[in-house]
């Protein structure tokens, strides 16, 4: 996907968190911001997977381990939703581990447990 197209989405995924915890606020659990966040997706005619599997592979092996990405956004942006009171150095490193295992570029942590917004967005590349 080019440049363009990805910032594009970019700045849906920013607008589109905007709007779901504007609407919610903060305190619910991250599976209901999830929900709410494919809804904003779907009204936008935005292409995002919940849940998606990623498998692990070792060495060229794939192992017996799957790990699940919260949200994929066209294919392309790793989207992974928290409702903590703070975000933790592990919260970052697991997105950076999952956007090198998928082999993303672009990936949001966001925390919906936050009185503003943009406290809880984080915007993380990789390779971009």
């Amino acid at each position: 996907m080019e440049k363009y197209r990805i910032e594009f989405y970019a700045r849906q995924i920013v607008d589109a968190g905007y709007r779901v915890h504007r609407e919610l606020g903060p305190g619910l659990l991250e599976s209901v911001y999830l929900q709410c966040l494919a809804k904003e997706f779907r009204l936008r005619g935005v292409d995002a997977s919940s849940e998606v599997v990623l498998p692990l592979f070792y060495r060229g092996e794939r192992l017996a381990k799957e790990f699940r990405i919260d949200m994929l956004v066209e294919g392309e942006i790793i989207i992974e939703i928290k409702a903590v009171d703070a975000l933790l150095p592990v919260h970052t490193a697991q997105l950076i581990s999952y956007m090198k295992l998928a082999q993303k570029k672009l990936g949001f942590l966001i925390n919906f447990n936050v009185p503003v917004f943009k406290e809880g967005i984080r915007r993380y590349v990789n390779n971009y």
